[in-house]
């Protein structure tokens, strides 16, 4: 029996035709319902996912002949990862393909909070010329603190430094710089403390809820930028309005959101100082292509030695 995949997430046409050309049986079925998913996923033996589809215990249960899980991209937080391992189900991702694409939006939100692009853009298409009001700060000489220091945080490094910034970083698991001469290594409390501008870089625990709450935010220098390009859920939404409203940050720009799509009377939609964009991190050309073939790669390997 030929090895089937259903994708149900787009994906990169090479990547597809690259499956299929290792002859797989590839299935792109993108949209569908959990219901119409659990009718789906018994005849295959592998399901490519990007970020829309969830992956839960029904589908799992469901899915009677599935050997591997991919999820193209980096989070795995849309899948019930133990309990597919648990069932004998492999569970993969790509997690280096679309780091560039993150860390350079992370870098263009920094920008735009800066020099206000957002606001001035919004406020002149409403006919207004803020000309006085928008004035910025140069990031040559600020200190950039960047919470998870792996691939993303890495790549974010080493572009502010050539921009003649100060880079501290703070990760969970991580002791000793991974760019010696160029990353600080410091607690959370100091980083917080001391950076003019922080960029989130750290996987949603739901556990543990948001790292970044009122304590935190409350601990950040005064007229700092909050940058999140993470996961949704990692800030308390609620308390960074608030800091906002007070004048205790400067900025925020977020990629990602607790609730995605959010709603439109979200706390922080009243505010000004804002730079938006709806999770688009890895929305890139070139990160698409390199997920797609990560992904391709991963399932054709693994096809190589499965029994169907």
């Amino acid at each position: 029996m030929a090895f089937k995949v259903l994708v149900s997430d787009p994906l990169a046409a090479d990547a597809v035709a690259a499956m299929r050309e290792a002859g797989l049986t590839v299935d792109e079925k993108t949209d569908l319902s959990v219901d119409q998913l659990i009718a789906e996923i018994p005849a295959y033996h592998a399901i490519v996912i990007r970020s829309a589809t969830k992956v839960r215990r029904p589908i799992i249960d469901a899915a009677s002949r599935l050997k591997l899980i991919v999820r193209a991209g980096v989070g795995l937080d849309n899948v019930d990862t133990e309990y597919a391992q648990s069932k004998g189900i492999a569970v993969r991702n790509t997690p280096s393909a679309s780091s560039n694409s993150v860390a350079e939006l992370a870098l263009g939100h920094m920008f735009s909070l800066a020099r206000n692009i957002g606001r001035g853009t919004v406020s002149m298409k409403q006919g207004s010329w803020e000309k006085k009001a928008l004035k910025g700060v140069e990031i040559d000489g600020k200190t950039l603190g960047i919470v998870g220091i792996g691939r993303i945080g890495q790549l974010l490094a080493k572009k502010a430094s050539a921009l003649g910034m100060r880079v501290l970083a703070f990760d969970a698991f991580v002791g000793q710089s991974p760019l010696p001469g160029l990353v600080e290594m410091t607690s959370l409390a100091d980083l917080l403390a001391r950076s003019d501008f922080v960029s989130l870089h750290i996987p949603f625990d739901p556990e543990r809820g948001a790292l970044i709450g009122p304590d935190e935010i409350e601990g950040m220098k005064n007229g700092a930028f909050l940058i999140n390009c993470a996961r949704g859920g990692v800030v308390d939404e609620a308390a960074l309005a608030a800091a906002l409203a007070a004048g205790k940050l400067a900025g925020t720009a977020l990629d990602v959101f607790a609730e995605e799509p959010p709603a439109s009377d979200h706390p922080l939609f009243a505010q000004p100082n804002l730079s938006l964009t709806p999770h688009i991190g890895a929305s890139t050309r070139e990160a698409q292509a390199r997920v797609g073939a990560e992904a391709a790669a991963v399932i054709i390997e693994f096809s190589r030695t499965a029994t169907t």
